[in-house]
């Protein structure tokens, strides 16, 4: 699941992390009724719910770059969305855990687990401190296998709550395990990555590397493209990237028109000094 980088600020914002709460949870119950491959770029309208909220709650400018930014989001969105592929009806826990053991996602998961175990055990020593990339790269690609657990164990939460108990089976009990664990992972370090890095440049990063290692996941495990026809699949690629694009231009612009202008003037002419006045 994509944690947000805010999320280290609820520690001493006790509202904030209310809704922030809140909006985790919406989103849980998100992944139990639609495809990971349409609710995880949609994460990206959050940016523009803050950007716009900035604007009229904290006074921070909005300029033509955050408009922009906001309207490629929201093109994006409106693609994909409109492009999305059915989500599978799925009766028990069961079937998603046939998914989650066949070949190709097993595989998957194995090259995920070796990346992180080298990115932690070799890379993170020598190179944590001073490459974004390693931090970022462990909490995405747990994040890929976070969301599919997610998605496994809101399905069996959906289906008991509709009377058909899902926690009889082991099944759910290790996708529980799963979750907890990733996402205990994830939050060690992105946290450190925030205590190391620019928040501006660490957060549109990692949702590009975290939406694109999810879609990926979610591709080989659910086979969320295979009924879907070519022209159907490169909009909803376009649409993604459409998204990126916009979440770029909103991090790497937003504080356009916040700073405080100098005192002294930027240009001032040589033969005009400024006067100064003795004090009385």
């Amino acid at each position: 699941m994509y944690v947000h980088p805010k999320i280290s600020e609820c520690i001493v914002v006790l509202p904030v992390c209310n809704t922030v709460v809140v909006g985790e949870i919406a989103n849980f119950a998100a992944y139990a009724y639609a495809p990971a491959i349409l609710v995880t770029p949609l994460g990206a309208l959050s940016i523009i719910f803050s950007a716009v909220l900035a604007h009229f709650i904290l006074k921070e400018k909005l300029h033509i770059f955050g408009v922009l930014g906001c309207i490629l989001c929201m093109v994006g969105s409106t693609s994909i969305v409109l492009h999305a592929p059915q989500e599978r009806i799925i009766g028990s826990v069961k079937q998603v855990w046939h998914l989650a053991t066949e070949p190709g996602f097993i595989v998957y998961t194995g090259i995920v687990l070796a990346m992180v175990a080298v990115l932690i055990f070799r890379y993170v020593p020598r190179y944590g401190k001073t490459h974004m990339v390693v931090y970022v790269g462990i909490c995405s690609l747990m994040g890929s296998l976070t969301v599919m657990s997610v998605k496994a164990l809101g399905i069996a939460l959906k289906l008991t709550f509709e009377g058909s108990n899902q926690f009889i089976y082991f099944q759910t009990w290790i996708f529980t395990v799963v979750v907890a664990g990733c996402c205990l992972l994830q939050i060690n370090y992105l946290n450190k990555a925030l205590d190391t890095f620019n928040t501006a440049v660490i957060s549109p990063v990692y949702y590009v590397m975290f939406t694109t290692f999810t879609i990926l996941a979610s591709m080989i495990m659910f086979k969320d493209w295979d009924s879907q026809n070519g022209s159907q699949i490169v909009t909803q690629l376009c649409g993604f990237v459409t998204i990126l694009s916009g979440t770029f231009l909103l991090h790497k612009t937003k504080d356009m028109g916040n700073t405080t202008p100098a005192e002294s003037p930027v240009f001032q002419s040589p033969s005009h000094p400024t006067e100064r006045r003795s004090p009385g």
